[in-house]
């Protein structure tokens, strides 16, 4: 038998009510354009007649036990045959009788094409006030900036790609946040992306959706900042490194005056907390980043490389260990002057807040590196 052209993948929980009118569309569409197809539900444990449904339509079921949005469509997708895949819900919010824009970019050549409802049109009733003006807007926003994607409407449910594309995305998640997974990781691969209008329309469905909006918001916003290391370690560390290093040489040699306001011991701890504060993001994030590349091999990022090609574990002690014994000499320096003065008043407060500072990165530096050149060894 043939294998088919398309294979449209459902993603399905007790829909039997609009689940028949989104395969008849889809065969239809097939129809339509002369394609041979097939539709393949993804079945996330119906209790309803969803299952009957669609196989005594023609489809093919791939049942899922694993609960959630990504989970089903995966093994939808992993069961489907076609040589274009195409998604969208139950609930026929999307037109499934719609697919022949879809096919007609992957034919021009490219690897993963979403729908934009935004440009397309949003009808009355088919996307809650909070979502069209906040939560996509917003989300899509911070995705598109983090990731360099040229996608208005990163959580458009309707998307075609190729068999290959969706090997090389390698997706992994199970919940709502699969959607933004998939666009991530085919920015990632580096796919050829295509955006086109599509149409929202209110979903038929009689029952509340099992989109719920703060938890499945905040699953795409966890997705979405935990694989940006430069945005969630590297800023926000950068800064705060770079804040703590300037008020300690600020004050290290005692209390000053800027612009009328007296900065004293107060702030040098605030600057040595910020320091390590500072430092331990960083760290955090060049392991991230370490991770993120070793997972999504085809990725390349210039500060990996660097420590690929010239950190080792014996350069991270040596570096540690400078900084523990530069702020050993400036303690022992200070135990000598107070030794001298017969443990007197104590006077060089400041000096030993940059000294214990430099001890406390210097040890964070060595324990880190023990971390760091293992995951950097991992193939």
């Amino acid at each position: 038998m043939e294998k088919p052209t398309i294979s449209a993948i459902i993603p399905c929980l007790n829909e039997e009510k609009t689940l028949p009118l989104c395969i008849k569309k889809a065969q239809a569409a097939f129809a339509a354009m002369a394609i041979e197809g097939e539709v393949v539900v993804g079945d996330n444990g119906s209790t309803d007649r969803s299952v009957e449904v669609a196989e005594s339509l023609g489809a093919r079921v791939a049942h899922q036990p694993v609960r959630g949005y990504g989970a089903a469509l995966r093994a939808a997708a992993e069961a489907a045959s076609g040589k274009y895949l195409i998604m969208a819900d139950a609930d026929d919010s999307y037109d499934w009788s719609n697919l022949q824009p879809f096919v007609a970019k992957l034919d021009e050549g490219y690897d993963f094409v979403i729908g934009n409802r935004f440009r397309g049109g949003i009808e009355p009733g088919a996307m809650p006030f909070l979502h069209r003006y906040l939560g996509n807007p917003v989300l899509s926003g911070i995705s598109s900036l983090f990731y360099k994607v040229p996608v208005g409407d990163f959580h458009c449910g309707m998307r075609a790609f190729t068999r290959q594309a969706y090997a090389r995305m390698a997706l992994q998640t199970e919940g709502m946040e699969f959607a933004t997974e998939m666009v991530v990781r085919a920015a990632q691969e580096e796919l050829r992306i295509a955006e086109i209008p599509i149409k929202l329309h209110p979903d038929k469905r009689d029952r509340r959706p099992h989109l719920r909006s703060f938890r499945d918001g905040w699953r795409h916003l966890r997705f979405i900042m935990t694989y940006a290391p430069n945005y969630l370690y590297l800023a926000p560390g950068g800064l705060f490194l770079l804040l703590g290093l300037a008020l300690l040489l600020l004050l290290a040699k005692g209390p000053v005056s800027v612009g009328g306001f007296f900065l004293g011991s107060h702030f040098l701890a605030l600057g040595l907390l910020l320091t390590l504060i500072g430092q331990n993001i960083i760290t955090l994030g060049l392991i991230a980043k370490v991770i993120l590349i070793k997972q999504t091999r085809t990725q390349e990022d210039l500060l990996v490389g660097l420590l690929e090609n010239h950190y080792t574990l014996e350069r991270g002690l040596i570096t540690g260990g400078f900084f523990v014994v530069a702020g050993g000499i400036i303690d022992v320096r200070l135990l000598v002057e107070w030794l001298s003065a017969s443990g007197g008043m104590e006077t060089t407060v400041h000096l030993a807040f940059v000294g214990s500072g430099l001890i406390a990165m210097g040890i964070n530096i060595v324990f880190s590196a023990f971390l760091l050149g293992m995951v950097l060894a991992r193939k």
